[in-house]
């Protein structure tokens, strides 16, 4: 699956490590979302989109 999250923390001008502490995850898990290596929970990629004003299909396509 393809992902802009890393193209919308840097436009929130959010390290990693930061977001990751904003979403209650690891900051390994934030860097393996953005490399595609891993698929976030339904739960977290609606925070995450929640965090970002925006939907999940925004941020995440198949």
């Amino acid at each position: 699956m393809e992902n802009r999250l890393a193209e919308l923390r840097a436009e929130h001008q959010l390290s990693q490590a930061a977001l990751a502490e904003l979403l209650g995850v690891s900051r390994q898990t934030v860097i393996s979302i953005e490399r595609g290596r891993f698929d976030p929970s339904l739960p977290l990629a609606f925070t995450i989109a929640r965090h970002f004003g925006t939907t999940i299909e925004d941020i995440f396509r198949p």
